[in-house]
């Protein structure tokens, strides 16, 4: 389907009320700026609800509370952001701002695979369902890292430097001395920490084209049909994996705390000559110990799409040839944000219309079914799920790992 024409994906509407007057309508407030890829799905929204959406001046975050405290926007039942790079111009999510919000809010969709920018345990005490935007990212963000992987185990990057310098001297340097130090991926290990959406397709990916082994850690184990189509190792200690692993890569989501993942003492746990990617989040990585672990050798190479401090990136990687860099641009694609915005509305109106959300993160971390939340046992219409199973823990991407 040409990316470039409206997509329209219809969903069972069994349920939905009839049109009402306005002032009787669920109220959504849209975060952002204009729909790009699907009118059609915009248009049948606003047939049944009414959507707000403010100027992009007031979702600054000192006039986006003064809103909330005032009432401004009435009593809204739904938050829609469907662009990453609109719509969060307040930034953090934090209870300061969540214990604003409407009683009667259910739902907060945005675009985006990670969710570190929001507290969504908070969301959760007061009954409010998040959704992200996972597998809109997950083929771009996998195709990065199969590039990521593929350029430090051959000093791609290095190779590409020493080529646009124009430098007949810096050439034949690479030339002469860049394959003392390349490898074949092919027979490797693959250590991936979160075998979520994007981390499986990563596996597929480099178990297919390169032949890698795939190894992995998460804290639940894939069925073993997943795991044997890839032949995967799962490891639910996560220091037995590290000895073991050629090359790790983060695909897992960051917190709101945003604890770093990848310290000194993990680092130590990879064997000399290792080599490190992360297609996740910049916040799950301690980046003095990864730019000390690559100056004294431990780490042979590193490929980062995200940094701790975005847009800002360390100087000490920068100044390092055996370190490939990217403006977290690993979904960044066309097709990913048609996905992104797709999915936040449909999440909104299949909550709004009593059905099930497509991407919840964090209808794990709700009451029990026997405690009320807003009133009610259930979570916004739906019975709880399982403390896994039903949360979208990764999408990760942790995109981690997307634009997003």
């Amino acid at each position: 389907m040409p990316i470039d024409m409206p997509i329209d994906m219809p969903i069972d509407r069994s349920t939905a009320m009839p049109p009402s007057n306005l002032s009787n309508r669920p109220r959504i407030l849209f975060l952002g700026k204009d729909i790009l890829y699907n009118p059609l799905i915009y248009k049948r929204l606003v047939s049944q609800f009414d959507v707000i959406q403010p100027p992009i001046q007031d979702l600054k975050r000192e006039p986006f509370v003064q809103h909330l405290r005032d009432g401004s926007w009435g009593d809204f039942q739904a938050i829609m952001r469907p662009s990453w790079h609109s719509g969060n111009e307040m930034e953090r999510w934090d209870r300061e701002t969540i214990e604003l919000l409407p009683p009667g809010l259910k739902v907060f969709a945005s675009a985006g695979a990670g969710y570190d920018w929001v507290d969504t345990a908070c969301l959760a005490e007061h009954g409010i369902l998040y959704c992200n935007g996972a597998g809109a990212s997950t083929e771009a963000v996998g195709d990065t890292a199969l590039h990521h992987i593929i350029s430090i185990f051959r000093n791609m990057s290095q190779s590409a430097s020493a080529a646009r310098s124009l430098s007949e001297e810096v050439f034949l340097d690479a030339h002469h001395n860049i394959p003392a130090t390349s490898h074949n991926p092919r027979g490797r290990t693959l250590g991936i920490v979160g075998l979520g959406q994007i981390g499986f397709v990563i596996a597929q990916k480099l178990y297919l084209a390169c032949g890698m082994k795939i190894l992995y850690h998460d804290i639940v184990r894939k069925p073993l049909d997943q795991e044997r189509s890839v032949e995967a190792t799962y490891f639910e200690n996560l220091e037995e994996m590290l000895t073991q692993t050629d090359c790790l890569v983060l695909a897992t989501p960051s917190t709101f705390s945003g604890r770093p993942f990848l310290t000194a003492d993990v680092i130590s746990l990879l064997p000399r000559g290792a080599r490190f990617v992360n297609i996740a989040r910049g916040s799950l990585v301690d980046e003095d110990a990864l730019a000390n672990a690559l100056e004294e050798g431990h780490l042979a190479a590193a490929a980062l799409d995200v940094h701790a401090h975005e847009p800002r990136v360390c100087e000490r990687f920068a100044r390092m040839d055996n370190v490939l860099l990217t403006s977290h641009t690993g979904g960044g694609v066309v097709e990913t944000r048609d996905g992104f915005e797709r999915l936040a509305m449909e999440n909104v109106e299949r909550v709004l219309l009593g059905m099930e959300a497509l991407t919840p993160v964090n209808k794990h971390l709700f009451a029990t079914e026997s405690t009320a939340v807003n009133g009610h046992g259930e979570v916004n219409g739906h019975t709880n799920g399982n403390a896994h199973g039903s949360a979208n823990r990764e999408e990760e991407e942790v995109d981690a790992s997307s634009p997003a």
